[in-house]
């Protein structure tokens, strides 16, 4: 078992939420249960406890699986992945695609737009401080299900709506800092009540591991090759290690990233071009 870390960076819908008592939510008192997938292993080990609680509570029907597919930056095979572990606990599984299209088509139109506006110095490419990439992608999609399956339960109350995200606390400070459950007021409404849970946010890189083991179910092949995280192949939060992994593993996706940072005259990273990246893992 590959002993690396991190998982598909999952967006919360929190935006001002009022924060509760951490706590195990009660399963049972849930009308709706969404589960964030991004087939990495923190969500992977997410699934299996809730899956877990599920079968406690006799609510397994009232879990959905969301994989939000990142098109041609997602790693190979990460969409039938997620597809297939929501299959083992015999979860219903949904796919949701980009929105804005391919995420190198929305930085280019991006760099166009600011460009058009005067401005020549903003980057286009995403970054900690702009992570359209994520927030665009994950909170458009989770709210649109959301809407979809409260929609299909036809309640004459308001429905209580649980959603699962697989962030962990030791990965971040940010992280750390995030409550282990709370409503969120933005995604609510009067038809429904929408709460944000981190199973696993306590979980140490250990824990996590261990609950895969304990499984049996197949985890991404990308750990094996020496990934630490598993987002965009080449996601701008990725550590130097983790980018010239990737560049060996995809050196076509990589060369399209640097083509694009050529054209654009903006380096992928405001510290570190994938030009560079790429040339160093040539040499690896």
């Amino acid at each position: 078992m590959s002993r690396t870390t991190a998982q598909h960076e999952q967006t919360s819908l929190i935006d001002t939420a009022d924060i509760r008592p951490d706590s195990t939510p009660s399963l049972a008192e849930y009308d709706v249960i969404l589960v964030a997938s991004s087939a990495g292993k923190d969500s992977q080990a997410m699934l299996d406890y809730v899956a877990e609680l599920a079968r406690a509570a006799g609510v397994e029907d009232r879990i959905v699986v969301l994989h939000n597919d990142l098109g041609e930056v997602e790693w190979p095979g990460t969409a039938e992945l997620a597809q297939e572990q929501a299959k083992h606990y015999g979860f219903r599984f949904e796919m949701r695609h980009r929105e804005q299209g391919l995420l190198l088509d929305q930085i280019r139109d991006r760099h166009s737009k600011l460009r058009a506006k005067g401005d020549t110095t903003t980057p286009a490419w995403p970054s900690s401080a702009a992570r359209y990439c994520t927030s665009d992608q994950k909170r458009g999609p989770a709210r649109k299900l959301i809407t979809q399956l409260v929609g299909e339960k036809n309640l004459d109350r308001q429905a209580r709506v649980l959603y699962c995200l697989g962030l962990r606390a030791q990965e971040s400070s940010g992280r750390a800092k995030k409550p282990e459950l709370a409503v969120d007021p933005s995604a609510s409404s009067g038809v429904r009540e929408v709460t944000v849970w981190h199973p696993i946010l306590h979980w140490s890189e250990d824990d996590v591991w261990a609950r895969i083991r304990t499984s049996g179910v197949r985890y991404h092949w990308a750990y094996d090759k020496g990934m630490k995280r598993l987002s965009c192949s080449f996601c701008v939060l990725a550590s130097r290690e983790d980018l010239l992994c990737a560049a060996r593993l995809r050196p076509d996706m990589a060369a399209k990233y640097a083509a694009l940072e050529d054209e654009l005259g903006h380096t992928f990273k405001a510290d570190l071009s994938m030009a560079d990246i790429v040339a160093a893992a040539a040499t690896h």
